[in-house]
């Protein structure tokens, strides 16, 4: 499985995954609800960290294209989409640095793995 690609690509995009899935369901549990103060706060915080989730889910997207293709690009894009979701939202910089990190090591261990 592991055959010329990155581990820690792997892990990244795991975490990744995980991340993207805990955005989703936190936010969209959130206008879901009886009271009607709750449900239209919970509506606005979900309008505040859509595009934070967008380019997340798609800097996953692509770092599993560059894992499971064996690209290094796919690796960058996602790398790089993970540095906008955090100035997007940077309320959430905890839980983005740390794939910002694995990403780029990720990349350049794929990098080295494909010459």
């Amino acid at each position: 499985m592991f055959e010329k690609r990155s581990k820690v690509l792997f892990v990244c995009a795991i975490l990744a995954t995980l991340y993207v899935i805990y955005l989703i369901t936190y936010f969209a549990g959130s206008t879901t609800s009886e009271d009607a103060a709750e449900a239209i706060g919970g509506a606005i915080a979900t309008a505040l960290v859509m595009p934070h989730m967008l380019i997340m889910a798609m800097g996953t997207i692509f770092v599993w294209i560059g894992f499971s293709l064996k690209k290094n690009w796919g690796a960058l894009v996602g790398s790089i989409l993970y540095c906008l979701g955090m100035v997007l939202f940077p309320l959430y910089f905890m839980f983005t640095i740390p794939l910002i990190i694995l990403g780029f090591v990720g990349f350049s261990k794929q990098k080295k793995l494909n010459m």
